[in-house]
């Protein structure tokens, strides 16, 4: 009863230490003003693409050629297109689909390079193999890598994810195994080894929970990045088809009147420039709270 007791009050210990643990790391976020600002940013942009339909009572696809071209004012705050397509519209619908784009990649290449970078650190045979892929996939750039898939997949939405989670995954897995390699270091993982536990539990359970921190903060950089390619890849005719109103189909739609309808492409690219600050400044805010020693 005495060990029984002994055990539930250690338990009871770690537990605490592990919320207060949180609560100083929450605290130390909120008193960073990059990173509230980076979220207040983020929020913003997030909710103007849930609310999309209910900030503009346009359709972002439907022409209305009567109103072609025309400036900023009270009923079209961004202006229209050649089309007579209202500009605010298409953008926080647009932003919609970069958010999802963006997140989805960071989901995905958040799993499958945890696993792979696991997998390399803990197994030697498969280390070399598993990063010579990776070096070697990183080593083209991501623009090339990304029109090479996109041309095999096809330019389909769900293509787009595919393709940017195949072009970032070697990112996260290298990361994944330089944080596993240190904790597989550690005396604790030693101890569990000779206990005789199986690698999946050692590796899943509690290698894996220590290595989270970095390979959270690469998927927030990571969620910024593929915007930007996704909006690249869609601005060359690689991406998501038009009419679709993703970011780079509006400016690429838009450039061949940037000096004549400057509305065109100023407001959408504001807007996608503070998405992506906004999120990487959230992610340099994570950063510094999940691993301070990195600045």
């Amino acid at each position: 009863m005495i060990v029984m007791s002994s055990e539930k009050g250690n338990m009871d210990i770690a537990k605490d230490a592990i919320w207060e643990n949180r609560k100083i790391k929450l605290r130390s976020f909120t008193k960073n003003k990059m990173a509230m600002f980076g979220l207040v940013l983020t929020v913003i942009m997030v909710l103007a693409a849930i609310l999309a339909p209910l900030l503009t009572p346009y359709d972002p696809i439907a022409m209305e050629t009567t109103n072609r071209f025309q400036a900023p004012s009270m009923a079209h705050l961004f202006g229209t297109d050649e089309f007579g397509r209202d500009i605010l519209t298409r953008t926080v619908y647009g932003i919609r689909i970069s958010l999802i784009i963006g997140a989805a990649t960071a989901a995905i290449t958040f799993v499958a390079g945890m696993i792979l970078g696991l997998l390399a650190a803990y197994f030697t045979f498969l280390d070399n193999l598993i990063m010579r892929i990776c070096e070697g996939m990183m080593s083209i750039p991501s623009i090339l890598m990304g029109i090479a898939l996109m041309s095999v997949l096809g330019t389909e939405s769900k293509n787009v994810v595919i393709a940017l989670s195949i072009v970032y995954t070697p990112v996260v897995a290298r990361v994944a195994r330089a944080a596993a390699l240190t904790v597989k270091e550690m005396t604790y993982v030693e101890a569990i080894k000779s206990q005789g536990a199986g690698w999946m539990r050692i590796l899943f359970k509690h290698i894996a929970p220590n290595t989270l921190s970095s390979v959270i903060v690469q998927a927030t950089y990571i969620f910024a990045t593929a915007i930007i390619l996704e909006a690249a890849l869609s601005f060359l005719g690689a991406g998501i088809p038009a009419p679709t109103p993703s970011m780079g189909n509006i400016l690429n739609e838009a450039k061949q009147y940037i000096f004549n309808s400057w509305w065109l492409t100023l407001f959408p690219s504001i807007v996608m420039i503070l998405l992506v600050m906004g999120i990487n400044i959230l992610g340099d805010g994570i950063r510094d709270v999940m691993d301070p020693t990195a600045n």
